[in-house]
């Protein structure tokens, strides 16, 4: 089958590559332009970078409703295929081949629609995730569902952590949808209007904790967020990001004297911070600004006085 495959990140790199390897010939890789990067050097996205190893047609496009039309109907694929491509296609796109146009989007549709389900299901404390291959539609992901791969959550996982293993689960996905594509077996089933979240992109700021948030929350919120743009509040000022937390059990010792939610306890050992519900989160794993990532043992062997000191988002 000829495809063109449209992506951007490192997200995309499994399916394109799978692909490639399912014996598909991939006639043209659309990315988003180069842009400059660290220190205002110009690099390749992922995916550009992935095609060119394999010796693919790459086309950019600022705008693609704009300017690739002609140049990717000329193409003859049968088939696109994108996957965190970066822009939304028009009605004409949407024609420009034969079978169509398929979204690899990562989270059980009609749930977590919208750019960053990873980060949402993790957040939300999902035991499960997964791929969906849909038929794209003008609706943002709401196109009908042709396949659907199921992937428990681990209990620690972190946002960065789901995504290597769902991007491997999408490889499998679209070669698996492509096939039923070639055979004529495949099925569409409409979403559920009624089962559909939607959830909004991250920023950088979207990372501030809030500590009137229970323990569970917290820590769940503090995997989602991790690599990014990571969990943080401030201490004296400085940015003070939280990598890895847990809840402080009902069973082990601390003064459980009324502390402010923020409010950090050094419980036997344990650097603390009182949250909502009355409960505490333990730092596992922390970073002042300026400083590396360290363990909550080593920050307070180098930090002395924690005790009633409040963290604050501002």
């Amino acid at each position: 089958m000829k495809v063109i495959f449209l992506g951007t990140p490192d997200f995309a790199l499994p399916s394109l590559q799978a692909i490639v390897s399912a014996g598909h010939e991939v006639v043209g890789v659309v990315t988003q332009p180069d842009r400059a990067r660290n220190r205002g050097v110009v690099s390749f996205c992922p995916v550009k970078q992935k095609a060119v190893e394999l010796g693919l047609k790459v086309f950019q496009y600022e705008r693609i409703r704009l300017e690739g039309k002609d140049e990717l109907r000329a193409l003859g694929a049968d088939a696109m295929v994108t996957c965190a491509y970066g822009q939304i296609l028009d009605e004409e796109l949407l024609g420009l081949t034969p079978l169509g146009v398929f979204n690899v989007h990562a989270s059980l549709l009609p749930k977590y629609r919208g750019s960053s389900p990873i980060q949402w299901a993790v957040i939300n404390g999902e035991k499960k995730t997964g791929i969906t291959v849909m038929k794209t539609a003008l609706g943002v992901d709401t196109g009908d569902i042709m396949l659907q791969k199921e992937l428990d959550i681990k209990d620690e996982e972190t946002a960065g952590e789901l995504f290597d293993r769902l991007a491997e689960l999408g490889g499998e996905a679209i070669t698996d949808a492509l096939s039923l594509l070639e055979s004529g077996k495949a099925v569409f089933t409409p979403q559920n209007e009624t089962e559909a979240t939607w959830y909004p992109m991250f920023t950088k700021d979207s990372g501030k904790l809030d500590f009137s948030k229970s323990a569970d929350e917290l820590v769940n919120f503090i995997r989602g967020t991790n690599p990014w743009p990571s969990a943080f509040a401030k201490l004296d000022g400085k940015l003070l990001k939280v990598w890895k937390a847990r809840k402080l059990g009902s069973d082990e010792p601390s003064n459980r004297r009324f502390y402010m939610q923020g409010e950090l306890a050094t419980f036997f050992g344990k650097l603390c911070v009182a949250c909502g519900r009355g409960e505490f989160l333990v730092l596992q794993e922390i970073q002042l600004e300026g400083g590396k990532r360290m363990t909550a043992d080593e920050f307070m062997r180098g930090h002395a006085n924690l005790n009633g000191v409040r963290l604050t988002n501002e």
